[in-house]
């Protein structure tokens, strides 16, 4: 493993940790998950089973650690690797057909609502956590307001860094 792309990684993982601690809880505890952005952009950047991994397992303690939601650190650490694998299993599929530049913001969207329906469901259907409201309810309150702030983030700042590191000595083929 790269130990540039592990630092790397590392500040994803930091910038989304503080995204998601200072994030309010909008709807019965639930707050929009930005953390996952930040895990989007690191398989996007650098797509590579081992780093999936590494980047999911961190992200989902990281998460449940600063959760606000009653049951959320166990959905989190569940949620997080299925996710990110579902994502990146999506993303190497479609990668030689589709650019970057649309690819990446759609992906994004669509592994935001991943997320939400496997953290969701495993807190109100495994768990049973009574959380005042339906699955429904939660899905439009916090998972499509955090769909639309996500694929914000990911449509700003996946270009951006995607030219510094063709620029730096951290190319995206040492990923591969």
């Amino acid at each position: 493993m790269n130990i540039r792309i592990l630092v790397l990684l590392s500040l994803f993982l930091g910038i989304g940790t503080v995204l998601h601690l200072v994030m309010p809880g909008v709807l019965f505890g639930m707050k929009p998950d930005l953390q996952l952005a930040m895990m989007f952009l690191g398989i996007l950047l650098f797509p590579k089973a081992k780093y999936v991994l590494i980047l999911s397992i961190a992200t989902g303690l990281l998460t449940a650690l600063t959760t606000t939601m009653p049951g959320g650190q166990i959905s989190n650490i569940i949620d997080k690797p299925i996710t990110a694998f579902v994502f990146f299993g999506i993303y190497v599929l479609l990668s030689k057909a589709v650019k970057d530049v649309v690819l990446a913001p759609v992906m994004t969207a669509i592994g935001t609502m991943i997320s939400g329906t496997i953290f969701l469901s495993v807190a109100l259907f495994i768990l049973s956590v009574d959380l005042g409201a339906g699955f429904g309810a939660l899905f439009a309150g916090v998972v499509l307001p955090a769909t639309l702030a996500n694929t914000v983030i990911i449509f700003v700042l996946y270009p951006i860094l995607q030219s510094i590191l063709k620029r730096s000595s951290i190319s995206l083929q040492h990923a591969a």
